[in-house]
């Protein structure tokens, strides 16, 4: 056996595990990679572990209550809505993740999404390929400058958003009780509360962390207080729409369309998934992309070197550089 500190890759879909093995190596660690789909894959392996990272798979309460010597848990990401943070802080073990590297890629996917809706991109691509040219395949489309973007949660990737719409005359509106006043003034957009941006949204941009009480943060009661025609876009959590209410607003009710990142069943945290569950994936007027807005190869390559030094940090007895709950354990000891 190894004196080596171990530390576990929950799972991961990079290809390989050589950037990380390469980073944790040199602090002295051994790397075991597996491929998790349920906590109960993980509860032997993470019995003498030093550390665990984490990418979809989750690490709850009942894999914690299995760590002896665990010291860290390191999410390859930004939400940590997949690690039990109380859980983790009650046993002592830091929880960290990786911050600041795609807000550029996200936000360009938000405006993707919104411009090839918005300008019925799919439809005239469709029609032309089966030989129609008609302009008239994408109609209706209306002018974009003066319509109201509505953007839901206005951190870093909300703000990177705001930026790239205003370029195209829209007027920008923000639901964020959390964010301060001078950010809202910094950005010259205009703060609103939940039931004014639906109301007046011709687009509305979600960008919604998945908290508790977040889920399903557009519903039936939502989507009935939107303009008819009105866009939606997520890139934020897949939980946070009701996709089933989503579903009838769009075929039912009046939304025009919608542009989601990742359903609500977020296929990526299943061992198996069929689109078939999700009626959404019939619809012509919704784009559906695999969880991809953070990805470029350098968004990547940044999430894994920092995912892996935040471990490597700990393991070496210093502070990491994004820790989520160290304040509560020094409370604690």
């Amino acid at each position: 056996m190894s004196d080596r500190p171990k530390v576990i890759i929950s799972d991961y879909d990079y290809g390989d595990y050589e950037v990380e093995r390469a980073i944790l190596e040199q602090a002295g660690a051994r790397v075991v990679a597996l491929q998790a789909k349920c906590e109960e894959d993980l509860f032997e392996e993470v019995k003498d572990c030093a550390a665990i990272m984490n990418q979809y798979a989750r690490v709850g309460a009942r894999t914690i209550e299995h760590m002896e010597q665990c010291k860290v848990i390191a999410r390859y990401g930004v939400g940590v809505d997949i690690v039990d943070v109380e859980a983790a802080t009650r046993k002592g073990i830091m929880v960290t993740n990786v911050q600041n590297y795609c807000t550029e890629e996200v936000a360009d996917h938000a405006i993707t999404l919104w411009l090839t809706l918005a300008r019925k991109i799919l439809a005239f691509n469709e029609a032309t390929h089966k030989g129609i040219w008609r302009w008239q395949s994408g109609a209706p489309i209306f002018r974009l400058r003066g319509k109201e973007f509505g953007i839901v949660s206005f951190g870093k990737i909300g703000q990177a958003i705001s930026e790239r719409a205003k370029a195209f005359g829209v007027n920008v509106i923000v639901y964020d009780p959390y964010v301060a006043e001078d950010v809202i003034r910094a950005h010259g957009v205009e703060r609103v509360s939940k039931e004014e941006i639906l109301r007046r949204s011709d687009y509305l941009c979600m960008q919604v962390p998945m908290l508790p009480d977040t889920r399903h943060f557009l519903s039936d009661a939502e989507f009935a207080l939107m303009k008819p025609g009105a866009i939606v876009i997520n890139t934020g959590r897949g939980p946070t729409i009701d996709n089933k209410a989503l579903y009838l607003a769009l075929t039912e009710g009046t939304l025009g369309g919608a542009g989601l990142d990742d359903p609500e069943e977020e296929p990526a945290k299943k061992a198996s998934w069929d689109p078939a569950g999700n009626p959404l994936f019939t619809l012509p007027n919704v784009i559906i992309t695999p969880h991809a807005a953070y990805y470029s190869e350098e968004s990547i390559l940044q999430a894994r070197e920092t995912a892996a030094r935040q471990v490597a940090l700990v393991l070496t007895g210093q502070t990491p550089d994004y820790p989520l709950n160290l304040s509560a354990l020094k409370t604690a000891s």
